[in-house]
């Protein structure tokens, strides 16, 4: 066991002194690694820079609501069909049901996703109508004025609450509270301003108005079905399996669904989109990283290349140390080392130009999410370019052990 160790420590001596004593070749050999690792890690610092963003915002976007969307099979849409909820739906959970912290909708009409006016200034934007109930769900503050009140949904009045980006958009006063918008060619009051959220991978959060549901209802009318949505939060403690197995069955029944026919809508939690943006992210990763590792591959063959020249010129010391008593194992051992260090030096420098690189994108590129390197992409890249160091200088390692000593002594 203490021979094995000293080979083991010998080996790795002499391993250090070959690539001293050739430096400008050694860093030669260890470009393509770097190259490789940087641009690997430059890929996945980006890439996992949005999933973090991403999952940081959706922390904060109300993580415990759950949404209720309309869901149309494949098959449907093959045959021009789609699936809707309505506000009949909302109206029998909410009435039917117990057991929920908060429920509300939100509808999306071809009326309102166009252009909103403001004294000769024009602007294309995000219209939704809701109630009351959406300011509780989705924790929208005012930063002045106020929120859709449960009268004004009652009373159809025409009142606009808006995202702060609108001001600039459309050149309002600061305060724009009292003022008239047109929007679907009618006059609304603004009464009420959002807190500044920000944007989100380039989208602006604050670009938006929300209406009263049952004012977009009535200027609407019945030229096509909107777009509807339910969301709702269960208060602590409620079985949440148990109700929305209820609730599974209202919405069937009220779109007369047989037993054979699969539901015409979906249940969405954060989570579950949380999971497929990683999922999506995980995967784009992984296919764009897997390309460009194909450069480590490249840069394994120059580690193999260079090893297999050192071996040959070095074939006199390796017939020196053989007559002097080294073995097989040794010489196989120092060359086995030399090209591990030699890959794991070229990872490390890699390392460090692929996140320098990634953070200059971030820095440079509007709205790009700062880098972000996982600790299972550090650990992955210098495992990976260990198993380089071991594969590529392997072929190089065994043919200096085979060498036959007498041979390697005459060898010119």
């Amino acid at each position: 066991m203490f021979k094995s160790l000293l080979a083991i420590i010998e080996g790795t001596k002499a391993a250090l002194q070959a690539i001293r004593a050739n430096a400008m070749r050694s860093a030669l050999t260890c470009l393509g690694i770097i190259i490789g690792v940087a641009a690997v890690i430059t890929v996945v610092a980006v890439m996992q820079g949005f999933t973090k963003q991403i999952n940081d915002q959706l922390a904060d976007m109300a993580p415990d609501v759950t949404t209720i969307k309309p869901y149309t099979t494949p098959q449907q849409e093959m045959l021009g069909k789609r699936s809707y909820l309505t506000v009949n739906d909302f109206d029998t959970l909410k009435g039917k049901v117990e057991g929920f912290d908060t429920i509300t909708a939100q509808m999306m009409a071809f009326r309102f996703q166009g252009a909103v006016e403001y004294k000769g200034e024009s602007h294309n934007t995000r219209v939704v109508g809701t109630e009351s109930n959406y300011q509780k769900a989705y924790r929208i503050y005012p930063e002045s004025g106020r929120y859709i009140r449960a009268q004004d949904d009652e009373k159809r009045r025409r009142v606009a609450f808006i995202g702060e980006s609108l001001i600039e958009k459309l050149k309002l006063p600061s305060n724009p509270v009292g003022e008239y918008i047109k929007l679907g060619g009618e006059w609304f009051r603004i009464i009420g301003v959002a807190e500044k959220q920000g944007s989100f991978l380039g989208f602006d959060q604050d670009d938006y108005i929300n209406i009263p549901i049952s004012t977009m209802q009535l200027l609407e009318g019945n030229q096509r079905k909107p777009y509807f949505q339910i969301m709702f939060r269960l208060k602590q403690g409620v079985d949440e399996a148990k109700t929305l197995a209820q609730m599974k069955r209202i919405l069937r029944q009220n779109h007369k669904l047989s037993k054979d026919e699969h539901d015409d809508f979906e249940f969405e939690t954060a989570e579950k989109a949380r999971a497929n943006i990683d999922k999506f992210t995980g995967s784009a990763t992984a296919i764009t990283a897997g390309i460009v590792g194909i450069s480590l591959i490249v840069g394994g063959i120059g580690v193999m290349n260079i090893m297999l020249v050192s071996v040959t010129e070095r074939t006199r010391i390796i017939g020196t140390l053989k007559a002097l008593g080294a073995t097989p194992g040794f010489i196989m051992l120092q060359f086995l080392v030399e090209a591990v260090v030699l890959s794991l030096f070229g990872g490390i420098i890699g390392l460090l130009t692929g996140y320098g690189a990634a953070a200059a994108i971030s820095a440079i590129v509007p709205g790009m999410p700062d880098a972000y390197i996982p600790m299972w992409a550090i650990l992955l890249s210098f495992g990976f370019t260990s198993a380089i160091g071991v594969i590529f200088g392997l072929v190089p390692a065994i043919k200096a052990a085979r060498l036959n000593p007498i041979d390697a002594l005459r060898y010119e």
